[in-house]
């Protein structure tokens, strides 16, 4: 059985780590993976509250994150909601590459990786 409290610090360490290599892939000009990690970096830290509101030791093996939102019992603002629901749409995209998604402009980019950023930092200040 693993400790709760080290799974929970696996899963944010994790997503802090993954927060780094989305600002190198961005920097890089590497939008969609770099969108792809932003990603990531929300699906750890949600997985993290999971584990900490079931006490599971492995969350679902799902990538939706406004489902792992409702399973952590997170309210999030609707601004929020529509920002995962917007970002899911790159790790499907990386995973499943149909060309449907343009690549944002640097602006944008920016913009979401400043959002991801945000929502991290607050759903670590909620563990």
């Amino acid at each position: 059985m693993i400790d709760k409290q080290k799974h929970i610090e696996y899963w944010i360490n994790n997503a802090e780590y993954d927060i780094e290599t989305a600002k190198i892939l961005i920097s890089k000009n590497r939008i969609m993976h770099g969108l792809f990690f932003c990603y990531l970096v929300l699906e750890k830290a949600l997985k993290a509250h999971v584990v900490k509101k079931t006490g599971e030791e492995i969350p679902p093996k799902s990538h939706n994150l406004i489902h792992l939102a409702e399973l952590a019992e997170i309210e999030l603002m609707e601004e929020d909601e529509s920002f995962l629901g917007m970002l899911m749409k790159y790790q499907s995209e990386s995973r499943y590459p149909v060309n449907s998604l343009q690549v944002p402009s640097r602006e944008v980019t920016h913009l979401y990786l400043k959002k991801t950023k945000i929502l991290l930092k607050w759903l670590k200040e909620k563990l």
